[in-house]
């Protein structure tokens, strides 16, 4: 009997680590109020921990596999953005448009497991890798000016959870009593909004996946069709939990998100209603699935204030018939309906059960709607003229309308917002700290009455960037806050400008967050399975009690905060005038060439033919005699010299009238 318990019993512990890969592919759409299409394609490929699973894979990218191994990474995030997103008109109070939203041209955030003093040199080594991996300019962030260190800005959920003590790390200037702020010491981010992303990025970048873009929800992804969308993120997210020992293996996350452009008009509704297919956006339809993905799905989202015009009770839409109503039409009827506790609608289709999926909305009725844009507007700007000083200001305007489903834990919160922005800004721009103001609704306020954290480190010349933290606390009452500082502008070697110096140089933008504020929603589901996407939007388990006031909902997920970047600002500076050395290039060379002309003239030129050319010229006429005295190597010496200062007198008198 000891030997089958035995074997029992190595069978169950086998059975506990038998987790084999996963590989999963969804795709979301969402009909925006400006008219546009948003389509969000979500891919997740997850590893077991390597202690049980090894090293050899096969589905996970190795060229991912070994890069996590090889840097210690823990977390990494990396986008190519392309255009703007719109907060007024596309929305950022829900995940995806969390998701979507990123800096333009390229941001990088890691984290790695590595010593202290080893931190700045294994983000230079992941940045060139990262580069030749992506064909991009990423290696550019190996500079120590185009990084930096956060502190308490980074993970803000994870900061502001309470607890004894104070935030202790150097170069904060006020402590908030009973809250425990974090340094992250090993966490680096770095951004460089001129790089330009193109087809060269997102071929490295369908290479990860294990259908590339040969089958699936890859087919979709038409290059004309995604690059002249109005906006164009692609994100690599990795998360590993190999160094921690907690047994979580290695998750890379693919994300791409596009707003596609208006299709065509429908006839007799609104210009902002679009009829459109996927046939129609992508130029193809959905041909079956990857087969090596677990979950192959497409979603469509309807927003809560889109969802109030379809008839019915929201909160048993599923009675709803989705393929004909009043509102709109469906080419194909969904295959499950989620209902959100807000009122917003998810209508799943799944890409396996169908072998030609042309998933299309037809308008039948003008339809208006808001999207969830948050509590604020945020803007930035810079203030001032001339080439030598200005102001960066940062403005919030209280938003109008639904804010999204924002969940604000504490009692604090009820009657406070409170925001953190961290700003990067180049060492030529050298701020001044003691400028610093803010302003409520307009008035200038007591700085150390708003501000609750600040860190404030000033630039170093062509070492390092200005690093701005700042903790803001206002009431929710606030319609406008303002933030000001004032800076003077450096001046840059020749050979520190770029070839279009006179375009001007982008300021990175700012990451604003609202730590108290989660941005969740809430979808009643008993079955998530291996949806990312739903793990994305925070489904919940519902429970119904006997009585059916009492419902019991479970977020499978922490909430996320609220994060918004600001714009890139293009600022002047003082250029020197790059047409100078062209022209004294020019001329120099000039005279090199007359002067070495005619010594190297002089030197080669043989006795022999002179001899031979003064017994031609006996026998020529006139004309031969004036031709010979002006070979004459004397007359043709005072003839250069005389014209050198010709074309000398020309060049000066040139240059002195332009």
């Amino acid at each position: 009997m000891d030997l089958p318990f035995a074997l029992a019993f190595v069978l169950l512990l086998t059975s506990c680590y038998a987790i084999d890969e996963d590989f999963s592919e969804e795709l979301l759409l969402r009909p925006l109020p400006d008219g546009n299409v948003l389509a969000h394609f979500h891919f997740a490929s997850t590893l077991p921990p390597v202690d049980h699973y090894g090293v050899h894979h096969r589905l996970f990218p190795k060229a991912i596999f070994q890069l996590v191994r090889k840097f210690r990474i823990k977390e990494m995030e990396l986008s190519f953005t392309q255009g703007r997103w719109n907060y007024q008109r596309w929305g950022v109070g829900d995940p995806i448009a969390q998701l979507a939203a990123k800096p333009v041209g390229v941001e990088l955030t890691a984290s790695l497991d590595v010593p202290e003093a080893e931190v700045d040199s294994t983000w230079g080594n992941l940045t060139h890798a990262l580069s030749g991996l992506f064909c991009a300019s990423i290696n550019f962030l190996e500079s120590p000016t185009t990084f930096l260190e956060p502190w308490f800005s980074w993970r803000p959920e994870a900061n502001w959870t309470g607890g004894g003590g104070a935030f202790d790390a150097p170069g904060v200037k006020r402590v908030v009593k009973g809250k425990k702020w974090s340094k992250s010491s090993r966490t680096r981010y770095g951004a460089l909004p001129r790089e330009a992303v193109c087809t060269e990025n997102l071929t490295p970048w369908l290479k990860l996946l294990p259908c590339r873009d040969k089958a699936g929800l890859t087919t979709l992804l038409d290059r004309p069709t995604i690059y002249s969308g109005m906006y164009h993120s692609q994100r690599l997210i990795i998360t590993s939990g190999d160094f921690d020992r907690d047994e979580e293996g290695t998750t890379l996350e693919q994300t791409l998100t596009v707003v596609l452009r208006k299709p065509a008009v429908s006839e007799g509704l609104s210009s902002k209603l679009q009829d459109w297919t996927l046939s129609g956006l992508f130029g193809s339809k959905l041909e079956g699935k990857c087969p090596l993905a677990t979950t192959s799905s497409v979603y469509l989202e309807l927003e809560e204030s889109l969802a109030k015009h379809l008839a019915g009770d929201l909160s048993k839409e599923t009675r709803i018939n989705f393929v004909d109503n009043r509102v709109f039409s469906l080419s194909s009827a969904p295959s499950r309906v989620l209902a959100s506790l807000s009122g917003s609608l998810l209508l799943e289709y799944e890409a396996g059960t169908h072998s030609e999926l042309d998933l299309g909305v037809t308008w039948r009725a003008p339809v208006d709607w808001s999207p969830a844009r948050g509590r604020f507007y945020t803007s930035r700007y810079l203030a001032g003229s001339g080439n030598a000083r200005g102001s960066i200001v940062i403005s919030f305007r209280a938003n109008d309308g639904p804010s999204g489903d924002c969940y604000s834990p504490g009692i604090e919160a009820v009657e406070y917002v409170d925001i953190m922005i961290l700003q990067m800004i180049p060492w030529y721009v050298r701020l001044y700290g003691h400028t610093l103001q803010v302003s409520l609704d307009g008035r200038n306020v007591e700085f150390w009455s708003v501000v609750r954290l600040m860190r404030f480190t000033p630039a170093e010349d062509r070492k390092a960037p200005a690093a701005v933290e700042i903790a803001l606390r206002v009431s929710i009452a606030t319609q406008a806050v303002t933030l000001t500082i004032q800076y003077d502008k450096g001046f840059l070697h020749i050979d520190e400008h770029p070839p279009d110096a006179n375009r001007g140089f982008d300021l990175p933008s700012a990451v604003i967050t609202f730590p108290r504020c989660r941005v969740f929603k809430q979808f009643q589901s008993d079955d998530v399975g291996h949806s990312h996407i739903l793990a994305v939007v925070q489904v919940v388990d519902c429970f119904v009690f006997p009585s059916p006031s009492f419902v019991f909902a479970l977020l499978l997920q922490s909430q996320r905060p609220m994060q918004i970047y600001s714009e890139v600002s293009l600022m002047q500076l003082a250029t020197p005038d790059f047409s100078m050395p062209y022209n004294v290039i020019t001329l120099t060379c000039t005279v090199l060439a007359l002067y070495f002309g005619s010594l190297l003239n002089a030197l080669r030129r043989r006795i022999g033919e002179e001899e031979r050319e003064s017994k031609e010229g006996k026998k020529a006429g006139l004309l031969s005699q004036k031709l010979k005295w002006l070979r004459n190597e004397k007359h043709m010496r005072v003839i250069k010299v005389i014209l050198v200062v010709i074309i000398g007198v020309a060049v000066n008198h040139y240059l002195s009238s332009s």
